[in-house]
């Protein structure tokens, strides 16, 4: 097999690259990039690295525009050709030019995103004020007003092992990002750009020298503290931010001298620190150290803005006289902290509001530091003095002052309070049933007991030290009978004792197989006549909280059947709380996968049933999307204002007409599908032998030995049955494979059952629950390769496994592109084809490092030790991948 020459290789690179149609700003960062990446290798001290990168790079680029049988064999030689050493530092070296295309592509992003803000006279309904803009055709001015106050986007931050890379990495990347946008001002502004890139390459050689692995999983605490990195440099500043935006949207040049229109409709969960379902290192002592993190992280941000604010608002008394609230408000500072106020007036002679403000921040600062004497009791009484400065300014006539950044401190106050996020505590339905019965044995009390138990200490403990909303939403995994809902109120009322005040406690079930969802209404009617949820129901305005799992479903009953059950359970729970005057708030637990209920977000919100949404939703944030999503800030406003003007249109008549009348149309459709693809997912999951095939032919076993996540990656020991494997390690490892089987399998015969093209494609122009699979499913087989996926397969010594896999894959491809009417895959999604089109060659290319790893772990019997060189190849790889396809688990 004969490799390309140097001149061949070049014109080979330079045609796939310029094939690529890059934004020409775009394909010059990466080419940058790439290029001192490539002099970072050349000076590693490693001879010959470069070469050998750049050979594996062009095999890999040859062999995916080629096709042929021979070309792939070539790429795959020069891979298994390595030194297991050198196969280290390849591995190493694609992974570091996908986090440098990542940082591009974000880059870009940000970009677009400034360009589209600068244009004047955009109304799109993907954006809040153009949603608000065509409600109000469909249902009035005051109607669509209403909405919109009553808004509600609520994301949870989890910390489920799906993130690959470290935070040294993340952190690299961060400044790498820096110097782009140094370089960007300096080329706008005529200035010398070359003068940054010693600092860029000097960040390349240290993310290039940075360990890629983890030595040790993190602990629950890390994890809360990667989180809260998210907050620091995103959420805190840029969610008043959309508010702003939205204000200025609706309300043209008098915002910022008006009240505000917009309501704070973000509100942040977060089960980092809480969610215990199968994880034993997150116990009630692990809950109360979250919480005070976060808490210390928002009121440290409270008492910094205040601090600023203070020392911006120099208003003088004669120019802008206090109203006599604010002096009240002052003579009652000023004697809670007298030596402090005196200092503060000196500082600020004639300017009652500045001194107020700077008071203020001292009183943030004692409850942050819990100085009794001086701290706010809770939210609401910082927020009082707040809004008292804010009247006097407007009655004084400086409504910009009142409204501008005093406004911006006010909704951070209304949106994360003192706790930052709300902690929600997770638990198995299987635990508390144990609990109960060995309480109701008496005798000794298990360590489990105990634990559980404490756990109802430590949210009360949350409350009264941060507030109610630091606590109290608590998940009832695997909810199968309105007993195991009820039983959450007896452990509470074990562990306080007889008398004692209870915690407030919004229990919550999670539906997550396919019969669970389907038991979801019936279930839900009985357990709202409890006494102690009627009587929260009653408390809160009827308001009730319902989760769904995506995960679990889809690996019960495959990603097709999954999708149409969860639709189904959603139009009848939403019936059923219609019918019971109860405020549903669905809680979807999306993962970033797309077997894991992955995909944009917007356009699911959409797709769902009539009166599901209701202008509320509530989904699960985790892994590399939480980065992806909400690292950046112009990134994370233009995702809290896609999904909230998808939340708000959700429920326009257009939408909820169009959703409604699909569902009717193409019943049939649905059900055979179902049918199909239900029979075809089983004929391969219960095949005799299955699991352990699975394990074989991906990398799920070595998964467990990436240092991700705190959470083990099984709820058991065993890979004989895939009811103990977790979801999440079940997608990880097909995507791995680049199979992605959990986000397609099934879907193929399923259109092959209807059969009726013409149908199929009517059906994807006209329902949005259909087009949104087909979409998703697209984007997942374009991830998958089957070159590589056969190889992976042939590991496991099953044809007919294998075959039946990959018949579907084949199956599935065939009918998703005559559905769309294109050529091929997302040919009606170029910006997205593009992206995966340009990263897949060098994906392969670790895919293929990884296989040679895989082969060699497979190839020793049980009494061989593995060897640690290999097993670490395929970790690196593992992290390279991940960082390739970008939406792992």
């Amino acid at each position: 097999m004969r490799e390309l020459t140097h001149t061949e290789a070049i014109d080979l690179v330079g045609r796939f690259e310029a094939a690529e149609e890059l934004p020409e700003q775009m394909r010059s960062d990466v080419r940058l990039l790439g290029s001192l990446l490539g002099r970072v290798l050349r000076e590693s001290g490693s001879p010959g690295l470069y070469e050998d990168v750049e050979r594996l790079r062009t095999a890999t680029i040859h062999a995916y525009t080629d096709e042929t049988p021979e070309a792939f064999a070539r790429a795959a030689a020069i891979a298994d050709g390595f030194t297991v050493a050198r196969a280290d530092e390849v591995a190493r070296a694609f992974t570091a030019y996908f986090h440098l295309v990542n940082l591009a592509e974000e880059h870009q992003r940000v970009r677009a995103l400034r360009e589209r803000d600068g244009r004047p006279g955009r109304s799109a309904t993907d954006s809040i004020a153009g949603a608000y803009a065509q409600l109000s055709c469909e249902v009035g001015e005051a109607a669509a007003l209403t909405r919109l106050q009553s808004l509600r986007f609520h994301p949870v931050f989890t910390a489920h092992p799906t993130e690959a890379r470290r935070r040294a990495v993340s952190s690299s990347i961060r400044r790498l990002a820096e110097f782009i946008d140094e370089r960007d001002a300096a080329i706008r502004d005529g200035a010398d750009s070359a003068r940054i890139e010693p600092k860029m390459i000097e960040e390349i050689d240290t993310l290039w020298r940075t360990a890629p692995l983890r030595a040790e999983k993190p602990s629950p605490t890390d994890e809360v503290r990667a989180v809260m990195a998210i907050f620091d440099e995103t959420l805190y500043t840029a969610v008043p931010d959309v508010y702003r935006r939205i204000d200025e949207a609706i309300q043209g040049a008098d915002a910022g001298s008006r009240p505000p229109i917009v309501r704070p409709f973000v509100r942040v969960g977060s089960w980092v620190g809480g969610d215990r379902d199968g994880n034993p290192f997150v116990t009630a002592k692990v809950t109360r150290k979250a919480a005070g993190i976060a808490s210390e992280h928002v009121l440290l941000g409270l008492e910094r803005t205040a601090q600023r604010i203070g020392r911006g608002l120099t208003l003088d008394a004669t120019t802008t006289p206090p109203s006599e609230a604010l002096l009240a408000l002052w003579r009652r500072l000023r004697a809670a902290d007298e030596d402090a106020a005196t200092e503060i007036a000196k500082r600020s002679p004639n300017e009652p509001h500045r001194r107020i403000l700077l008071v203020v921040a001292r009183k943030i600062a004692a409850t942050r530091t819990r100085d009794a004497d001086l701290a706010y009791r809770d939210p609401d009484h910082l927020l009082a003095d707040l809004r008292t400065v804010q009247e006097s300014l407007v009655a004084a006539g400086a409504p910009r002052q009142a409204y501008g950044q005093l406004q911006h401190m006010i909704w951070q106050v209304e949106t994360y309070g003192f706790h930052l996020a709300e902690l929600e505590v997770r638990q198995h339905s299987a635990v508390h049933r144990a609990v109960l019965a060995e309480l109701a044995a008496g005798g000794a009390r298990s360590e489990q007991t105990e634990e559980v138990l404490e756990v109802f200490r430590a949210i009360a403990f949350v409350q009264e030290r941060f507030g109610p909303r630091a606590a109290g939403r608590y998940i009832v995994s695997f909810t199968q009978s309105a007993e195991d809902l009820a039983n959450v109120h007896e452990l509470a009322r074990h562990a306080m004792g007889e008398g004692a005040t209870l915690p407030v406690l919004d229990v919550i079930p999670l539906f997550e197989t396919f019969a669970d969802l389907q038991a979801a209404p019936a279930i839900l009617a009985e357990v709202v006549h409890h006494p102690e949820f009627e009587a929260r129901l009653n408390a809160t305005d009827r308001r009730l909280e319902v989760m769904l799992g995506y995960s679990d479903s889809s690996k019960d009953v495959g990603p097709v059947a999954a999708n149409l059950a969860l639709y189904e359970a959603q139009a009848k729970i939403a019936a059923w709380a219609d019918e019971s005057r109860i405020e549903l708030t669905l809680f979807h637990g999306r993962g970033g996968a797309l077997g894991r209920g992955g995909g944009p977000a917007n356009s699911a919100i959409l797709a769902q049933p009539p009166h599901s949404v209701d202008g509320r939703f509530k989904l699960t944030e985790q892994g590399e999307v939480i980065f992806a999503r909400y690292g950046d800030p112009a990134i994370a406003m233009r995702h809290i204002d896609q999904v909230a003007a998808a939340v708000l249109m959700a429920s326009a008549p257009s939408n909820e007409d169009r959703n409604r009348d699909a569902a009717e149309r193409y019943a049939d459709v649905a059900a055979a599908m179902d049918e199909a693809s239900r029979a075809r997912f089983f004929e391969l999951v219960k095949a005799p032998g299955f699991a352990p095939w699975f394990a074989t032919v991906t990398p799920m076993e070595e998964l467990g030995n990436l240092a991700l996540g705190s959470r083990p990656a099984r709820r058991g020991l065993s890979v004989e049955s895939l009811e103990d494997l977790r979801a999440i390690p079940w997608v990880f490892a097909w995507t791995q494979a680049r199979i992605n089987l959990a986000g397609w399998f099934g879907l193929g015969t399923a259109l092959e059952a209807v059969g009726d093209e013409h149908r199929l494609r009517q059906a994807y122009a006209d329902w949005p629950l259909f087009r949104t699979l087909v979409d998703n499913v697209a984007m997942s087989l374009a991830k998958a390769d089957a070159r590589i996926a056969r190889r992976y397969l042939d590991l496991g010594d099953r044809d007919d496994l294998a075959d039946l896999v990959m018949g579907e894959m084949l199956l599935t491809r065939s009918w998703v592109i005559r559905v769309t009417a294109g050529s091929e895959l997302l040919d009606n999604k170029p910006v997205l084809q593009r992206a995966v089109k340009m990263r897949s060659p060098y994906v392969d290319a670790l895919s293929l490092l990884q296989l040679r790893a895989l082969r060699s772990l497979r190839s020793g019997d049980e009494a061989t030790p593995s060897d640690p060189e290999q097993e670490r190849l395929l970790l690196l790889s593992v992290s390279g991948v991940a960082a390739g396809l970008q939406n792992t688990g």
